[in-house]
């Protein structure tokens, strides 16, 4: 009987088995918190089968009890259920903004990230807000692919340059637009970095061809802070710290100063002054013992601080949000006489008027005051530079010397403290904006909107010529050496009014199809004034103050007040987004520019682009990847977007004030207009650019791992150049002329390496390939650039050539230095060299052993090796090969830590500093860099004080030296000053502690942080000047990355707090 009941039991149990193990089918919807969800894909954990929900949300799958189900929808968080013995498994899943539902800006409107079809990068408020930085670009910098970001210096408001893919221009202003919650503005450095929300940068045409005429250059799209419904919100973010410069130049020593002085004072016949101004050459030794003044630390080498505060107020209810925010920047920068404040104030309100009734308003508010004048400026002569006076002054007091000596009268060296002083500039520069809209919902998902907006400008620049400035120096006989100053005033108000409706035909004939239109009216008016006053002859002790407040004790020599020609721009766009399932997407945008900058038969410019995108992983052949693919869209576009970037009323012959030091007389009377010397050019049309785009969007791993690969061609056409027209009796004149293009590859990824709940660790990286190309300037092989920071001694260093890029540099090659090898005996009176050896006498002058020598690449007809002009070449590119940028952040409980790194790889720098900072023959008493100093640099002078000429003599003296004579009689542009400015930049690094909650919540507050911060704390680099990443002759756009008398970077150590209530 035992047995029996044994063997029943053990068939049942076998029978339960059997029916544990049995497959049976599974039915169920999934949902959100409001809808069904189309194309939820459903795997058996552990398996390759899978399914997809339907268009009513359902789905069916054959799994065993004790399985589990695995739910992933992109956009929303994973779902795992393990299986009972149910048949029905309805399940609810949570909307997850890690897997990038976030909402995009793309112009007039908004999509999920998820949804785009464009090229659009974006950085979130988190990410701004993570680096202690003033400015919102800095902390964005090497964040996006395709988007370079460079600081072009180290002055408290010093500009950063962006482009986006390279940049179309040649001549022209590759700067994007810029647009802030709607309304375009000329820049965002004076944007408090904790007031943004979201910078959205839109880069292939179809999704900047709804900016049409203003979006060839790409545009970045900037949301401020909104207020959020709850209570009331106060959140305080503060921090402070130091400055000190990252980098100074060494310079010879006191010994090796005097030593080349005396060298050079043989050598040009000149010993009496030598021996005037330093004594004796037999007491030589003596000057071991002085003491050097360290210039470079005396005039940028002080402490400077810095403090930052944000303090934000927002809250609202059902129909009322709002948003305030004050923010205080306050700078004491490195350079003696430098600072930097800003005061910003933003204030959003959103309301609900009615039901179907809204309102939107917003002021924003900023006030910036600028000390010093930096030690470098684009409009002013490059004989005040700062920063030369600082390296190449005389390293200590020398006696008997009178200024117009000492100071080297020829190129305007001075006392560097006095140099600082006597060129200054007070800036006090406000912008207020004020913007409003209506948005009326007429019918269900049919909705209007009205904006209205007013930007103002106002500059006020104080700036002084004291006596020893180039200005001073060169004023008019009457006031010639006197200090002068000028007031300069520039006033821009642009109105705006933004007229758009929008339909959003949800469900379309069904579930499946979605369809969004977009109609919109634009108009824009500009208006912009300049009022200047210039003030001579005070007396010469007068200081920048004096002349400032005590201006009735000079003679007001000029005053001229200039209206720039209204800029009007009147605009019609529209746009479809129209997608299937999720699946295939499609976007199609026009747009119809009419500008007030040409004339009426080319007013018009019309602006068409398409977009499709093709959801990969939605597809049912792709459910054997569910396990790990959350979702895989590839992208393509086809556009079009213009621009217009040029001065206003170039089709007509324009008056423009004349220059600081000259006056046109007519019939007795001075008259301060005078016709301007740009030729005006009726025919002028629109530059065009043509995009193509090709993307792919991926995530893996629930979203462990995201990331985005383009591949690009933009052309450019009809290029607004400005062209030199000698000969005329103008200078210049704007032309349509030529093509460019860039082509290129970015790839970003992101990866949440560790996610749990007291510890998380992510990296994220890009990487950008931009190859730039002119195409041609019509007709021309080739047109010049010149970056006249010699003034006229060098002279066309930059070249554009048709087949090649913009920004190639133009020069010599360097061969070294003269050997005694390449000369002839001495013939007692000079060097004669032998036949054959290429001779730079055109270039440099009569050459001797240990002068610079240069290759002839080019040999004469009649087979002479004279070095000329001709033997030019293209000796480097400013171009990089790829730029970039990553970050490792971690969250260990309380702790964070945070760094952020960007590259620059390929790029060359144009080091103008190292070229004047070794040659001293025709500038008196100038100190040198280091690699002059005496056993680096060729030496003619013998132990006893000689000059010798004897060939054994000179090889054995010479024997261990490397680098040629500074004795030359001007600069020269070759290879040897074009250096590799690849860099790897930590931008920040960052590590903080939170509050707990427990402590937090008793002191009545939501969360606090206290945090430590460095900026700009390693640079590994190979450049020998004072930092790679520079470009200082920025006023003409074909000679990027010359390193010219730039202010110093500094590095930064700052604490901060983080405070919510």
């Amino acid at each position: 009987m035992a047995k029996k009941f044994l063997l029943l039991l053990a068939f049942v149990n076998f029978s339960f088995a059997i029916a544990f193990a049995q497959e049976r089918v599974i039915t169920g919807k999934v949902t959100d918190a409001k809808e069904t969800l189309i194309g939820v894909s459903i795997s058996i954990l552990g398996t390759d089968k899978g399914t997809q929900t339907d268009v009513n949300g359902m789905y069916s799958i054959k799994a065993k009890t004790g399985q589990t189900l695995v739910f992933s929808y992109l956009g929303y968080k994973t779902k795992q259920v393990k299986l009972g013995d149910q048949k029905t498994l309805n399940v609810n899943l949570e909307s997850d903004a890690l897997m990038l539902n976030e909402v995009v800006a793309i112009g007039y409107g908004t999509v999920k990230k998820k949804d785009l079809t464009g090229a659009v990068a974006s950085v979130s408020a988190d990410v701004i807000a993570a680096q202690p930085v003033s400015s919102a670009l800095q902390a964005i910098q090497g964040r996006v692919s395709g988007v370079q970001i460079s600081s072009t210096e180290g002055s408290p408001d010093a500009e950063m340059t962006v482009r986006v893919r390279g940049g179309g221009s040649i001549t022209g202003d590759n700067t994007p637009l810029y647009i802030v919650d709607g309304f375009p503005v000329n820049s965002i450095s004076d944007i408090a970095p904790q007031d943004i929300e979201s910078i959205d940068i839109l880069k292939d045409a179809s999704s900047t061809a709804i900016y049409g005429s203003r979006g060839a250059n790409g545009v970045v799209l900037v949301t401020t802070k909104s207020g959020k419904e709850g209570k009331t919100a106060i959140s305080i973010n503060a921090f402070g710290g130091i400055r000190n410069i990252t980098k100074t130049l060494d310079v010879l020593t006191p010994k090796d100063y005097v030593t080349w002085q005396y060298e050079r004072a043989l050598l040009s016949n000149d010993l009496d002054k030598y021996t005037a101004y330093f004594g004796n050459y037999q007491d030589i030794d003596l000057y071991d013992k002085v003491v050097a003044n360290d210039w470079q630390n005396i005039i940028f080498g002080r402490t400077g601080n810095t403090y930052n505060q944000n303090i934000s107020i927002s809250g609202g209810g059902e129909k009322t949000k709002y948003n305030l925010s004050h923010s205080l920047v306050k700078d004491k920068a490195i350079m003696l006489g430098s600072g930097y404040q800003r005061q910003n104030l933003n204030f959003k309100l959103n309301h609900k008027l009615y039901d179907k009734l809204t309102l939107d308003f917003g002021i924003r508010y900023a006030d910036t005051k600028t000390d010093g004048a930096g030690a470098n400026e684009q409009n002013e002569n490059v004989k005040d530079t700062r920063l030369k006076n600082a390296v190449i002054y005389p390293p200590f007091p020398v006696s008997n010397l009178i200024d117009n000596e000492i100071t080297d009268d020829k190129f305007n060296l001075y006392n560097p403290l006095v140099s600082v002083y006597d060129n200054d500039k007070f800036a006090h520069r406000k912008t207020y904006n004020f913007n409003g809209a209506l948005n009326y919902e007429i019918v269900k998902n049919l909705k209007l909107r009205s904006a209205v907006g007013y930007d103002g400008y106002r500059d006020d620049q104080d700036r002084f010529y004291g006596t020893t400035t180039y200005y001073a120096k060169n004023n008019v006989e009457s006031f010639s050496g006197t200090p002068a100053v000028t007031f300069s005033n520039t006033q821009r108000n642009a109105i705006r009014n933004t007229n758009t409706l929008t339909y959003d035909f949800k469900k379309l004939i069904n579930k499946n199809h979605n369809l969004n239109l977009l109609v919109g009216q634009e108009y824009f008016k500009t208006q912009e004034s300049t009022d200047v006053t210039q003030i001579n002859g005070f007396l010469p002790t007068f200081s920048f103050a004096d002349t400032r407040y005590l201006s009735g004790q000079g003679k007001a020599s000029k005053g001229a007040k200039s209206f720039s020609p209204d800029d009007i721009l009147l605009s019609f766009f529209s746009r479809a987004n129209y997608d299937f399932k999720g699946r295939y997407l499609l976007s199609a945008t026009f747009r119809a520019d009419g500008s007030s900058k040409f004339m009426e038969s080319n007013r018009w410019g019309y602006f068409p682009s398409v977009s499709g995108a093709w959801r990969v992983s939605g597809e049912d052949f792709m459910t054997w990847s569910k396990d790990w693919l959350d979702d895989l869209k590839l992208r393509a576009s086809y556009g079009t977007a213009g621009n217009n970037n040029i001065p206003s009323g170039q089709t007509v012959p324009l008056l423009e004030p004349n220059g600081p030091t000259t006056a046109v007389y007519t019939n007795g009377y001075t008259n301060f207009l005078a016709p301007s010397k740009i030729m005006a050019n009726p025919d002028l049309k629109w530059e065009t650019t043509v995009t193509q785009n090709l993307g792919l969007d991926f995530s893996l791993l629930n979203s462990k791992i995201t990331g985005t690969a383009e591949v690009y061609l933009n052309k450019t056409k009809d290029l607004l150049i400005l062209f030199p027209v000698g000969g005329t009796g103008y200078d210049y004149q704007y032309r349509n002329l030529g093509e460019t293009q860039n082509k290129g590859l970015e790839l970003s990824l992101n990866w949440s390496a560790i996610r749990k709940d007291n510890f998380d660790l992510n990296v994220n990286a890009n990487i950008s390939f931009n190859r730039n190309r002119v195409n041609s300037i019509g007709g021309l092989d080739n047109i010049v650039g010149n970056s006249d920071w010699a003034s006229t001694e060098i002279q066309d260093d930059y070249k554009v050539e048709v087949g090649q890029s913009v920004g190639r540099i133009y020069g010599y090659v360097s061969d070294g230095r003269y050997e005694v090898s390449d000369f002839e005996p001495y013939n007692g009176t000079s060097w004669v060299l032998k036949s054959g050896v290429a001779d730079v006498t055109p270039v440099v002058g009569s050459p001797r052993p240990g002068s610079m020598k240069l290759k002839n690449i080019y040999d004469e007809k009649d087979g002479k090796t004279l070095v000329n002009a001709s033997d030019r070449t293209i000796i480097g590119d400013a171009n990089p090969l790829h730029t970039g940028g990553f970050s490792i952040s971690s969250r260990i409980y309380n702790f964070d830590i945070a760094a952020y790194f960007n590259w620059s790889y390929g790029n060359d720098v144009y080091n103008a500093n190292k070229i004047e900072y070794t040659s001293t023959s025709q500038y008196n008493s100038r100190n040198m860099i280091d690699i002059m100093a005496s056993g680096n640099r060729w030496t003619n002078l013998k132990a006893d004080g000689t000059i010798s000429n004897d060939a054994a003599e000179l090889e054995a003296m010479n024997a261990n030296t490397t680098m040629w004579s500074p004795y030359m009689s001007r600069y020269i542009i070759s290879d040897w000053a074009v250096e590799d400015g690849s860099f790897l930049r930590l931008g920040t690094i960052t590590l903080g502690y939170t509050l707990p909650k427990t402590i937090s919540s008793k002191l009545k507050m939501k969360s606090a942080r206290i945090y430590a911060s460095g900026y700009n704390l390693l640079l590994f680099t190979n450049y020998s000047g004072f930092d790679p990443e520079v470009s200082t002759r920025r006023k003409n756009p074909l000679t990027p990355g010359v390193d010219y008398s730039a202010y110093p970077k500094s590095k930064m150590y700052v604490i901060g707090l983080d405070i919510n209530f």
